[in-house]
């Protein structure tokens, strides 16, 4: 039978694991490679230390980036339209030079 130490973490590196998670955008198993522990007891001090534990409902990190703002999908949706009538003009030249080297080439 083997001697196995079990290593012994301070409660505020557990809760620096579980906020970096939450602020880093990266994966429980990413933050747990980092940090050099298992991802499952990553989780387990998750579910020890989420902000939600009090209030008992599930708590996930955010990975949603947030939402454009309406100037931003006003600028976008403006620079799509001009993209789009230039690429309307360019077929229709194309269409145009297809029509003339057609009848040249009869």
């Amino acid at each position: 039978m083997r001697d196995v130490k079990r290593r012994v973490f301070p409660e505020s590196f557990k809760r620096e694991a579980v906020d970096r998670v939450a602020s880093s955008g990266l994966s429980a198993g990413a933050v747990a490679r980092e940090l050099g522990l298992h991802e499952t007891v990553l989780r387990r001090w998750m579910s020890q230390f989420s902000p939600a534990q009090a209030t008992g409902t599930p708590w996930r990190p955010s990975t949603q980036a947030a939402a454009p703002s309406p100037s931003d999908l006003a600028a976008d949706n403006a620079r799509l339209r001009r993209e789009n009538e230039r690429l309307r003009m360019e077929r229709d030249i194309l269409k145009k030079a297809a029509l003339i080297f057609g009848a040249a080439s009869r």
